[in-house]
């Protein structure tokens, strides 16, 4: 069966707009839903839900510049399947159709089981390469690149790219692999998951778990993939073997009030999902164990009325907890046994500790500026264990002691940062800029003592961000964020580059030992 394809190219444009456009009347002139579905309906479907191309609603269209949006629609984008509509349609019925894209639709679309099921596809009988001897599949990178939408397959023992594949528009959230490594998992923003085999480089199959999603992850066992969607408000459970629909959840707190999820992490220790809620002040347990114990979902507060409310016993497989927060918090980091979870206030000065076997909030740590959770490490300093995180608004890194809870430190950096990365064989945190002036700048920090000993430019002018080690921790690949971009391979020793690998914006690169050994200085 032929698989559909995502037309990038329009949607790259209207993304823009979504961040600075509110919904509003149908403007005066064109009539932009007949042009909608006479131009653009085919491939993007008659409700904007998507088809061959990604949905086109303002909560999925993301955040891009907003003066992109009419050159995209009317100039078409080079080597993908969008045209040029410009001439054909003329300016005024190109703006017309940009703000009709961006309004809220008359109803707002679900997505349910039964169409989960529907949009499965199969991958292609023959495989996107022929895979190349490689001397350890465990040291394989997968990369992401967004300036084209492919995915590379790059061996990490040569630093050679084996395989290079178009995939679905907009990775999100970061693959998953299974824990022999055989297999990775894509997520879109636009819900579709991808299946990939890295023994054959076949796709196997793919299938849409949601209209807008933040993130998958792939319970401990293997079994189980989960999606967190923004639209619908779900949590949508599939068949890691087949990606056939397992069981769908629909996201709201005890009084009804729906919330998007803001993403959801393995547990392996627990053997459950953790899920961040956007809306509303709870955290979510989904149990991945036929056999887990009973749990009970602790107590609800209600804060307007006083109220208190206790939910039911639950147990076995899929059985959901509900733990109650002060508001929602979200961009979770967990310690080494997942028994604590550090998740980042909405109001983005603190960070909020919950202790997930009581199932109550023990700990608020002061961190203003933002704290990306999501992306800090944890190691071990001076016989504690620490976690590092860096803040997307304020030019500074913050370490945390994980036994009592405190801030031991907090260095200036060159500016605001996204990403931290590290191995257990290297002495070295590795710290972007990219969110600051200074974005061409990759930090090192000395784990001892908590200072930064070196800055590195891959390219100057040019951002750097997201390092990602090898399986041994020799080397280090240092993204330049841009298009055209690189991969930059340092010696993580000396901190001195030893090779350069041309790539197309390459936002993330990801090895298969680190992410199944659970690495302490990799996302997860």
């Amino acid at each position: 069966m032929k698989r559909p394809r995502s037309s990038d190219a329009l949607v790259s444009a209207l993304l823009a707009v979504a961040a600075t456009m509110s919904a509003g009347p149908a403007l005066a002139g064109p009539d932009a839903a007949a042009i909608y579905r006479d131009t653009c309906a085919t491939c993007h479907g008659e409700a904007r839900l998507g088809g061959q191309g990604p949905a086109l609603l303002p909560v999925s269209l993301g955040r891009v510049k907003p003066a992109d949006i009419a050159k995209v629609i009317a100039e078409g984008r080079p080597a993908t399947q969008m045209p040029a509509f410009g001439e054909a349609l003329g300016a005024d019925a190109v703006s017309a159709l940009a703000a009709f894209v961006l309004r809220e639709p008359e109803v707002r679309p679900d997505w349910t089981e039964a169409d989960i099921r529907a949009s499965r596809v199969e991958g292609p009988a023959e495989p996107v390469a022929t895979p190349p001897p490689v001397a350890d599949p465990l040291n394989l990178f997968v990369v992401v690149e967004a300036g084209d939408h492919h995915v590379t397959i790059l061996d990490g023992d040569r630093m050679e790219p084996v395989a290079r594949f178009p995939s679905r528009y907009a990775l999100h959230g970061g693959p998953k692999f299974t824990p022999d490594g055989r297999f990775v998992f894509f997520g879109s923003r636009d819900g579709w998951i991808t299946k990939f085999d890295l023994k054959t480089f076949r796709i196997v199959a793919e299938a849409r778990a949601g209209l807008n999603m933040r993130n998958i992850a792939l319970s401990a066992d293997g079994r189980w993939i989960a999606a967190a969607n923004y639209l619908p408000s779900t949590i949508a459970i599939l068949s890691a073997e087949t990606l056939e629909p397992a069981r769908l959840f629909p996201v709201a707190d005890l009084r009804g009030t729906p919330s998007r999820v803001s993403a959801i992490y393995q547990a392996p220790n627990r053997s459950s999902f953790i899920a961040a809620l956007k809306d509303v002040p709870e955290v979510w347990e989904i149990a991945t164990d036929p056999n887990a114990p009973p749990v009970f979902s602790g107590l609800v507060h209600s804060h307007e009325k006083g109220m208190v409310e206790a939910l039911a016993t639950s147990k076995g497989l899929f059985a959901l907890r509900r733990i109650a927060v002060e508001q929602p918090i979200d961009d979770f980091f967990f310690d080494t046994g997942y028994r604590h979870l550090l998740g980042a206030s909405r109001d983005g000065d603190k960070g909020v500790v919950v202790n997930l076997n009581v199932g109550r909030t023990i700990a608020t740590i002061p961190l203003p500026g933002m704290p990306h959770l999501g992306s800090g490490i944890s190691f071990d300093w001076q016989g504690r264990r620490v976690i590092a995180a860096p803040h997307l608004n304020q030019a500074k890194l913050s370490f945390i002691d994980a036994t009592d809870w405190t801030v031991i430190k907090t260095i200036e950096t060159a500016g605001p940062g996204f990403f931290l990365r590290s191995h257990e064989r290297t002495p070295y945190i590795w710290a972007d800029a990219m969110l600051g002036k200074a974005r061409d700048g990759m930090q090192i920090i000395d784990k001892r003592t908590l200072e930064i000993v070196k800055t590195i430019v891959p390219e100057p002018g040019k951002t750097a961000a997201h390092t990602e080690f090898d399986r041994t921790g020799r080397f280090a690949l240092v993204s330049v964020w841009e298009d055209p971009g690189a991969l930059v391979v340092y010696d993580a020793e000396t901190l001195e580059p030893v090779k350069r690998i041309p790539m197309r914006k390459p936002v993330g690169k990801y090895n298969v030992y680190n992410k199944i050994t659970f690495s302490e200085g990799t996302s997860h």
